[in-house]
């Protein structure tokens, strides 16, 4: 019960690893904000909650700072306070063009949402968890923002910047005891990696899929999540501006060229 009675608001909360997010913190006390394009799917996963947890979810484009800069001062009025915000909506434009053949729009849509989400969210929730003088916040990164081979260089180029986020943003607000950190997840099966895992079973490839990670298979939701968790909660009362890979330890080897898929 490491959230009991604590307030966190979770984007991209819908499905994936935001929707184990969810659950985890429900799970350990947390009363939830839940946030996502898809308001059928927040009330989807607010029905597996349990009833201890007070549910306020909100259906909004993160893109759009006014609609993010209401939806903060809303939970406000709903809870009283934030104590966490995982930054963890995103997309990821399935273009893997060359540099040279990027559309600029695919790299306008994707810093929109996956950069500007974030910051968004982090201008405002950051505001009052500055005056409480305590706060957690986790974004979700991912390992392509730290090496290349894990996606199209726009969605890369998007995660390598919130890293850099998450390390800015840790600097500005550590005085007043507001952590900042990001997990960068690996090959996670969840509904932005499903046509990666449609094609690959359709291929019988399945057992291919993370066979390039030290671990030798792929990851699930709840395992980033089960970090997200750690990260937001006073076990890691010392830690901010760190990225956190959790890829069954695919950037600590090599990346040889035409080896990672």
């Amino acid at each position: 019960m490491r959230f009991k009675d604590k307030v966190a608001l979770i984007t991209g909360a819908a499905s994936g690893i935001g929707r184990a997010t969810a659950q985890r913190l429900a799970a350990e006390g947390a009363h939830v904000a839940l946030v996502d394009r898809n308001e059928e799917g927040l009330a989807a996963v607010a029905t597996t909650l349990p009833a201890t947890s007070k549910v306020w979810t909100r259906a909004l484009d993160i893109s759009r700072e006014e609609d993010v800069e209401r939806c903060v001062a809303d939970a406000l009025a709903v809870f009283g306070r934030i104590d966490v915000l995982c930054n963890n909506a995103g997309i990821a434009g399935g273009d893997y063009s060359a540099i040279t053949d990027t559309d600029t729009v695919v790299w306008q849509q994707l810093l929109s949402v996956n950069v500007m989400g974030a910051v968004h969210f982090t201008k405002y929730a950051a505001r009052p968890m500055r005056e409480q003088r305590s706060g957690a916040i986790v974004n979700t990164a991912s390992v392509a923002g730290v090496r290349s081979g894990a996606g199209g260089n726009a969605y890369s180029a998007s995660k390598a910047a919130v890293i850099n986020l998450t390390m800015t943003s840790a600097c500005d607000l550590g005085e007043w005891n507001v952590r900042v950190n990001a997990v960068c997840p690996g090959l996670i099966e969840t509904g932005m990696t499903a046509p990666v895992f449609a094609r690959a079973r359709a291929a019988q490839k399945e057992d291919r899929l993370g066979s390039r990670c030290e671990l030798r298979r792929y990851g699930h939701p709840e395992e980033v999540a089960a970090v997200i968790a750690f990260l937001a909660s006073d076990d890691a009362s010392y830690v901010t501006g760190q990225a956190l890979p959790v890829d069954g330890g695919n950037t600590a080897s090599l990346n040889l060229p035409g080896m990672k898929v």
